[in-house]
């Protein structure tokens, strides 16, 4: 008999089909929702007071490719809490959008047209590459606006940004102006990742370390006595070591030429030394002093400089940890420092900087251009014998330099050394250090790191990280953070807003008189090309006031502002920065002989001010005008501060960091963001909180990231990436967000077992069947709950309390116990907790014992009706975050089976279009806590789950009527009418079995159980209770250790102390029933 006939209710009058088949409502219900424009943000509400604000905006996916898995679960996170605060009555907004990721994009279009067109990118103007990219960036836009649809995002669709569209544009612009003229941004060389593949500076997220096979190459460079200006330095000889007390000096002969032998990866970069440095505890230190050394070939003169960072060779090792650094069986003890290509070098070469410089050395050689070449076109001017070199790749001067050497008797070999060495994340080149021109963000500045860290500490709105421990990662990058390098050597990206030209040197007239020195007197002015040029600029400033600023040792320039008798009062070239997009002012600054920086900024720069730019910054008015969506000028005002980020922990530093400290910047001090915001306090160009601003979100969550059963991460080469649309095609989205929602604890990973799909031939993980099973279990209890409904209706008046069986009163404080544990899960970011809630709830309580309870009574109680339809509405409620697709579909069906909802349990009805996704999120009183009905359920619960055990194991079928023996004194059975139903039985005999029985345990009772057959098999029941013994037994051995030791007892707490002691106690009262049992048997 089906659920159905035993209920006495027609099926057919169901509104659901048979199966539920994702593919056939997913469409349907997303336009439903669209047509709705459920999703759609009216800050006004906010502004109003009428409602609190909710916002999350989407970390923006690159336009480079499709979204995967590690995407689907995070959009899936976010839409969990986006649907479940509109649902709490929030006015929501989710702001959807894309980033054009410069590097990564440009990167994968040349290899496109590369491969396609057989064209590199210089074949084309820049326009016309740039309109390739363009393109690029519109399909995949596309696609990935598609696929996040497709994962059900309830997106403010309407106000979709891209990090480079005329809205966010506006924001860039107007950042690098105000930091440019708050003298936070400024043009330095210093030294980068250069990327001599795609010759440009890279980050170093957009780095990658792989080990490679290289070795420890051992060259001598000549000693030399340092020689006046024009003279040649004289060799240093080993009896002058000797007379010096030079360690082993003496084994060499004594008139020939010493030398110092350093160890190098990279020869070739010997070209661009300007020291050897030895560590000042090496034995040999005191002898070198005052004495130089010669680079072959070069003959640059370089001096020895003296720093604990070198490494002491194994044999002048002093302690035991400096003997068993690694670095020590390598080490001469003598490191040739490069500071134009090497980053620890540069440390090394900046601390010595007196000495390098009193050798008339200056502290950078750069020795290569951008190509990766060896050049002498960028600063290294002594070339000497060493042309040779020049025009050479690396890899072909390595071997050069090495060949060199060896002829000269200057090369002692090698030493085989696999390590570590950056490489660039989209071309697979290797990073090569690199001296350039770039510009930079302060952001050491107190108003930026500083500020930034603050923000954990602030009192209104502190920001906090969940989980907590990822707020030692923030806070340590900013203790020890370095200035940003913003600028990047490509075509697509937000181009540098900064005119340049060198300017003229000042003009000395002479007035015919003397100084009060006596020394004749000048007039000092400027070229009259270059008064031309400022006359010109401040016409543009007068014109464009506030948007177009002129450095002049970052002051804006007035002549009144510098003083023209010192030279060093200006610099030596005029910058223009921009905040306006007017082709005609480029014009005219391009008539006055200006020329704008050919670079693009770093992508994380727009990302940076995505809380911003996304809602009208700095201009919200022109925002509007420029989406023509009048309610954006509202938006910053009401939803900045944002509530919630999620996103991935590598990206903390590079993108999490930088929005807190743009947004306290460059939001002014005080700034609500809330309903008590008049529209007056959104700012103006000209209101900056210069790092007292608010942080732009309250919350960071950090979310787990996805790997391959292996622990491996998901990519294209290892082939074990799970794509989202394959998964939703196989197993629908809500199995998809169900399962993805259940991995997400607060660990650091998760893995997803991967295997291939038989029947597709891609890729596919067994856990998604988690989600389906559930979508299943789900929809089948709804079609269920649904026919009784269609034939007995539930009642349109609230039932009283009175009328209630205990299985109502029990499922409804386990309901009311679930909302609890899924509000304070959401609000704790613990999405697994959540998913497990409510895979128990549906699945445990109201599938597997509500349901069966109430068979027998629901057609007669109006009260368990009203029970079971507002359990059902709470269910579909509380499951629709993660589950849009399927508990909408049911929502619209159970709409036709109106009822009220008991006492106590809030089902606010949707604002409009009758849409479960507006609808209430449910509410329970306190007062459906009912710990008496849940106790009494809980004892019949055990009883019922022992008895189907004992059938289980007895192979006795639920169709045969068995006879319940309680033990002597029990007057009563726990919920006996239920316990009947529930367990199959034809009678409760509180007399003693007339023939064959079996005896259990249900919570420390002995019962029996009679008329399990014919007769019992009496072996069976002897293995199963000796089984049951030994089992206990062993459960008594461990409680009883636990107990027993101190530590447990001094240090677990009480509670805990207090279960296991409960346990104990259970333990031996079932071992005692047991083995009593087991002893009566023959």
């Amino acid at each position: 008999m089906s659920q159905h006939e035993a209920a006495g209710v027609d099926s057919s009058a169901n509104e659901l089909p048979k199966q539920y088949r994702p593919s056939e409502h997913e469409p349907r219900i997303w336009k439903a929702w669209t047509d709705a424009k459920a999703f759609h943000a009216d800050p006004g509400r906010v502004l109003r007071g009428e409602a609190a604000p909710y916002c999350v905006l989407i970390p923006p996916p690159n336009v480079t490719a499709a979204l995967h898995l590690g995407h689907a679960l995070n959009n899936t996170l976010q839409d969990i809490l986006v649907r479940a605060h509109r649902m709490m009555g929030f006015e929501t907004l989710w702001m959807p959008g894309t980033d054009h990721a410069g590097i990564a994009t440009q990167a994968v279009v040349e290899k496109r047209v590369l491969k396609e067109e057989k064209k590199r990118r210089t074949d084309f103007t820049r326009e016309a590459f740039v309109e390739k990219i363009q393109a690029f960036k519109d399909e995949y836009e596309a696609v990935i606006t598609n696929q996040l649809k497709a994962m059900g995002c309830s997106c403010d669709w309407d106000r979709q940004r891209f990090t480079m569209d005329e809205v966010c544009a506006s924001a860039v612009r107007e950042a690098f102006f105000r930091l440019f003229k708050d003298g936070l941004i400024y043009r330095g060389k210093r030294l980068v990742n250069w990327d001599p593949v795609l010759q440009t500076a890279v980050a170093d997220d957009e780095c990658y370390d792989e080990e490679i096979d290289g070795a420890f190459h051992y060259l001598r460079y000549p000693l030399v006595h340092p020689a006046a200006a024009g003279a040649d330095p004289q060799p240093v000889t080993w009896d002058e070591l000797v007379a010096r007390g030079y360690p082993d000096a003496s084994q060499h002969p004594a008139d020939q030429p010493a030398w110092v032998t350093v160890a190098t990866t990279r020869p070739e970069t010997y070209l661009g030394d300007t020291a050897v440095a030895l560590n000042p505890h090496d034995p040999r230190a005191k002898a070198l002093r005052g004495l130089s050394v010669e680079l072959p070939l070069v003959g640059r003169v370089i001096p020895i400089i003296e720093d604990a960072y070198v490494v002491l060779p194994e044999r002048y090792a002093r302690t035991e940890e400096e003997k068993n650094d690694p670095k020590a069986a390598m080490a001469t003890g003598f490191l040739k420092v490069t500071p134009a290509h090497d980053f620890n070098d540069e440390k090394l070469g900046l601390a010595h900087r007196a000495e390098i410089e009193a050798a008339n050395l200056p502290i950078y050689i750069n020795m290569m251009a951008k190509d990766g070449t060896v050049s002498d076109k960028h600063g290294w001017n002594d070339v000497g014998d060493a042309h040779i070199f020049v025009g050479k790749k690396r890899e072909e001067a390595r071997k050069l330099v090495k060949q060199e050497f060896d002829a000269r008797g200057l090369y002692e070999g090698n030493k085989p050394h696999r390590h570590s060495v950056k490489h660039s994340d989209r071309s697979k080149a290797i990073i090569e250090p690199y001296l350039s021109d770039q510009w930079y963000v302060k952001v050491t500045d107190p108003s930026m790191a500083k500020a930034a860290n603050e923000a954990l500490k602030e009192k209104k709105r502190p920001l906090e990280f969940f989980p907590s421990r990822y707020t030692k990662t923030y806070e340590q990058w900013h203790e020890n953070i370095r200035d940003w390098c913003i600028s990047r050597q490509l075509w697509w990206g937000h181009r540098i807003p900064v005119w340049s030209q060198f300017r003229d040197p000042l003009v000395h007239t002479p007035t015919g008189h003397l100084d009060q020195d006596g020394e004749p007197d000048f007039n000092t002015s400027l070229s009259e090309r270059d008064s031309g040029i400022l006359n010109g600029v401040e016409e543009l400033m007068k014109e464009y006031p506030g948007q177009i600023w002129m450095a002049v040792k970052n002051s804006g320039f007035r002549p009144e502002n510098f003083n023209l008798q010192d030279d060093s009062d200006l610099d030596e070239r005029f910058d223009v920065v921009c905040a306006v997009d007017d082709p005609s002012v480029a014009g005219r600054l391009s008539q006055l002989g200006f020329t704008q920086d050919p670079d693009v900024l770093d992508t994380w720069f727009s990302s940076a001010l995505w809380p911003l730019s996304t809602m009208g910054w700095p201009n919200p008015e022109a925002a509007a005008a420029i989406t023509r969506d009048a309610s954006m000028k509202d938006l910053l005002a009401a939803f900045n501060p944002t509530t919630t980020l999620c996103t991935a922990r590598e990206i903390i530093t590079l993108w999490v960091s930088r929005m807190v400290m743009f947004n306290r910047y460059f939001l002014p001090e005080g700034w609500p963001g809330s309903a008590a915001s008049p529209q007056s306090q959104v700012p103006s160009a000209s209101a900056s909180g210069r790092g007292h601003g608010p942080a732009p979100f309250r919350d960071v969550f950090i979310h787990a990231v996805i790997q391959d059963g292996e622990g491996r991460k998901m990519s294209k080469s290892l082939g074990n990436g799970v794509d989202p649309l394959d998964i939703i095609a196989t197993h629908g989205t809500d199995a998809m967000r169900f399962t993805l929602c259940q991995m997400a604890t607060n660990t650091q990973d998760v893995r997803l077992p991967v295997i291939k799909d038989s029947a597709t031939g891609k890729n596919t993980s067994p856990k998604f069947d988690l989600g389906r099973n559930f979508a299943t279990k789900l929809w089948n209890a709804a079609k269920f709950a649904m026919t009784i409904l269609s034939a007995n209706p539930a009642p349109q008046e609230t039932p009283s309390r009175e009328s209630l069986s205990l299985a109502d009163k029990w499922m409804l404080s386990r309901l009311h116990a679930a909302i609890s544990t899924c509000d304070k899960a959401l609000k704790d970011y613990e999405f697994s907790v959540y998913a497990q809630t409510m895979y128990s709830l549906l699945w445990n309580d109201f599938c597997d014992w509500y349901l069966e309870a109430i068979k027998p009574s629901v057609a007669s109680n109006p009260g368990t009706r009203a029970v079971l339809r507002g359990t059902l509405d709470a269910i579909l409620r509380l499951l629709h975050p993660v589950m849009p697709f399927v508990t909408e579909t049911i929502f619209d069906a159970l709409a036709k089976f109106s009822g009220a909802a008991p006492a106590g349990l809030s089902l606010t009805p949707p604002r409009r279009s009758g849409l479960l996704c507006l609808a209430g999120w449910p509410i329970a009183d306190a007062a459906l806590h009912d710990p008496h009905a849940e106790g009494e359920f809980e004892k019949m619960r055990m009883l019922v789950s022992a008895i189907r055990e004992v059938r289980a194991q007895h192979n006795v079928p639920f169709k045969r009527k068995i006879t319940l023996h309680p033990p002597s004194g029990m007057s009563v059975v726990p919920s006996a009418d239920l316990t009947s139903t529930l367990a199959g039985l034809e009678a409760i005999s509180h007399a003693g079995p007339a023939g064959p029985s079996v005896t259990f345990v249900a919570d420390t009772h002995e019962y029996r159980l009679s008329n399990l057959a014919d007769e019992v098999d009496t072996g069976a029941e002897k293995a199963r209770l000796t089984k049951l013994v030994a089992d206990l037994d062993k459960s008594i051995a461990t409680l009883e250790g636990r107990l027993n030791n101190p530590g447990y007892a001094q240090k677990a707490p009480p509670h805990m102390v207090q279960q296991s002691k409960d346990q104990l106690a259970k333990a031996q009262t079932e071992r005692a029933t047991a083995a009593a049992a087991l002893a009566a048997l023959p």
